[in-house]
């Protein structure tokens, strides 16, 4: 079979201080012009088409990046569209040691730098990689509005170590990557569904339920560490406001209770807390409030069924809904084996056993999800770009995604959902047929708009 060289792409950022250094007028319109709409008055309509993400929104220096459609095998692009990428949520994948859990990580961001070896400990630290959310909205958009070019969302996986027993206390470097996933936004944990004999299991035998126990109970175990340093700092604040803004007996009162729920091995994810007592361990960063996600890694013989008969599955599923976890299903060796493969080979090979997708594309959906986030675009001639807010943002909060000026000067947002403006053809059909909308402050933004920001600088 022969090799599909992706193209690769190192974005570096020229200024640290880009989103949040304030814009005096030349910069505004320096920025605007980037943006491939301004007016010649300070009040400013930004369609916001940049011809770089790092001109608008920071930056770090990203992994490899490439064309998601290829490596999903939507075929060839049709029009000549260059892709870039912005800052990303941030994913880390866990999992013990030798569970698929780098050769997983390789497949997903394209590039050989993790070494997926048969031995515990392989990934000393933590690989980096930038993957595109797929969207199919995104090419819709840019074929009405005759985009060169495209910018997807994107999710930041990170390839962790393999944790062991006993890692909250210092075993297996345990306390370095504790601290790794302590940075992440949401946890994605590799469990082995497959039996091999030549694949050294940790700990002798596959038991998903067991050995995803493992991981959970030292993510607690170091939560619990973590709250009773807080409890002892609190205490000698004794009446005094917190640094969580609350007064010391109140912010004791929520990390025992929190403390109480995971001596009793439950998840802080699980607890249903209030927005104020979120708000309050929130500095904490604890470990079992992330969102998790399993990733059942099963064998190629069970994808067509999606592991009907695969009892490990089975088991791995009941755990995920006793935790408060989602599930989805992958195959790390397929999707090894499809990374290098041409579209075609790579539709051949899912054919041969009866799927159409290795699970890297449900597993990027299901992270992106789980953060409880949505999509609005913006689109024109120059660029169509998908934004990733938290529901919930309203406008001027979404304006600010692309930079804090937005946010601080907004005046009116031009609204219209993906829907009408396919179904009218554009901006102007929309006008035409009564479902283009101008907002204000207060409106939320939902899931798939279309969105022109007004606002002043």
């Amino acid at each position: 079979m022969g090799l599909f060289n992706f193209s690769r792409r190192r974005l570096v950022r020229n200024s640290a201080h880009v989103r949040n250094k304030p814009l005096g007028r030349t910069q505004a319109t320096t920025l605007i012009e980037a943006a491939g709409a301004a007016t010649a008055s300070i009040t400013m309509l930004a369609r916001v088409s940049c011809r770089s993400a790092i001109d608008v929104v920071p930056a770090k220096l990203f992994g490899t990046v490439f064309d998601p459609r290829a490596r999903l095998g939507f075929g060839l692009v049709t029009r000549r569209r260059t892709y870039s990428t912005i800052s990303a949520l941030k994913t880390g994948i866990v999992g013990l040691p030798n569970v698929g859990k780098s050769t997983l990580f390789n497949a997903l961001v394209e590039n050989s730098q993790a070494q997926a070896a048969n031995f515990p400990f392989c990934t000393i630290e933590p690989n980096v990689g930038t993957v595109p959310v797929l969207d199919k909205r995104l090419d819709v958009l840019a074929g009405i509005s005759g985009t060169k070019n495209i910018v997807p969302t994107t999710v930041e996986f990170v390839d962790i170590a393999g944790l062991v027993e006993g890692a909250s206390e210092g075993q297996g470097l345990g306390n370095k990557f504790l601290a790794n996933i302590r940075e992440c936004d949401a946890i994605v944990h590799v469990v082995r569904c497959f039996d091999d004999d030549n694949i050294v299991h940790v700990n002798g035998t596959v038991d998903p339920r067991r050995d995803a126990a493992i991981i959970n109970s030292e993510l607690a175990l170091s939560d619990i560490s973590q709250i009773h340093k807080r409890l002892e700092k609190v205490k000698k604040t004794k009446d005094k406001s917190t640094s969580s803004g609350v007064s010391a007996e109140a912010e004791m009162d929520v990390l025992n209770k929190v403390l109480n729920e995971l001596e009793d091995g439950k998840q802080v994810r699980q607890l249903g807390l209030s927005e104020d007592e979120e708000a309050v361990l929130k500095e904490l960063n604890l470990l079992t409030a992330k969102p998790c996600i399993y990733a059942a890694n099963l064998p190629e013989d069970d994808l067509s069924t999606r592991g009907d008969k695969n009892t490990h599955l089975q088991a791995l599923s009941q755990f995920a809904s006793e935790t408060g976890a989602a599930i989805c299903i992958v195959s790390a060796q397929v999707a090894s084996e499809l990374k290098d493969l041409t579209p075609a080979e790579r539709a051949d090979f899912l054919s041969c056993l009866g799927v159409s997708s290795d699970g890297l594309d449900t597993l990027i959906e299901t992270a992106y999800a789980q953060l409880d986030l949505l999509t609005y675009f913006t689109t024109g001639e120059k660029e169509t770009r998908a934004w990733t807010i938290r529901r919930g943002f309203t406008a001027p909060q979404a304006a600010g995604v692309i930079h804090t000026d937005f946010e601080k000067g907004f005046i009116k947002a031009e609204t219209v959902h993906y829907d009408d403006f396919v179904r009218y053809g554009g901006f102007s059909g929309a006008k035409e047929n009564g479902v283009w909308q101008l907002e204000g402050r207060d409106y939320v933004v939902e899931e798939g708009d279309i969105m022109v920001f007004k606002f002043n600088v």
